[in-house]
């Protein structure tokens, strides 16, 4: 039986135990209580680097994490963007930007779970690892320009990275689909 508490995986697993917590706090009306929900997720976004590396160094990779590591990230990017779209910190067209990486994450998670059940492997590209990391560093920016209650700069450099990253998550969805297309 594999080993389910290895250290990348318990970092996996506190990484999906935080996403509730962020939620939670960013709908405070307290500064400092959203500036801790940014604290949080950048600690979160910067442990998806961690929990990969420690897999490969400590050779505890394993198919559970495989596994959790990209649900976790498409579960703490989705329901940030969803949070920030309903408090209005991204709004009016910049919801173009959150709506396009959502679409994506759900269609080409569809098409990868299609393809595992073909017995096809598509794994991560370079690429989609600059979107994750595009995706966190523009949601990082926009709660921290939040807890400074939408400071100008940060919030304008937040939906700047937040156009990027789905510029990014367009030219990664069609990498992906039509490598993926080839094999139905």
């Amino acid at each position: 039986m594999a080993k389910i508490y290895t250290i990348p995986n318990i970092i996996t697993f506190i990484r999906i135990v935080l996403i509730p917590i962020i939620l939670y706090l960013l709908f405070s009306e307290n500064p400092n209580i959203v500036l801790l929900a940014g604290g949080l997720f950048i600690i979160s976004s910067i442990s998806d680097y961690f929990d990969g590396y420690l897999a490969r160094a400590l050779n505890q990779s394993s198919k559970l994490g495989a596994l959790l590591d990209p649900i976790a990230d498409k579960l703490l990017i989705a329901s940030v963007i969803v949070v920030l779209v309903d408090t209005n910190v991204i709004s009016n067209l910049h919801v173009i930007p959150a709506i396009v990486i959502l679409l994506r994450e759900i269609a080409i998670s569809g098409l990868r779970e299609f393809l595992a059940k073909m017995n096809t492997d598509m794994p991560v590209s370079k690429l989609a690892k600059y979107k994750t990391t595009f995706q966190m560093v523009s949601l990082s920016i926009l709660i921290i320009s939040l807890g400074f209650e939408l400071n100008d700069f940060l919030w304008n450099l937040g939906l700047i990275t937040l156009w990027i990253a789905a510029i990014i998550t367009l030219l990664s969805g069609y990498k992906y689909m039509a490598k993926g297309l080839k094999h139905i």
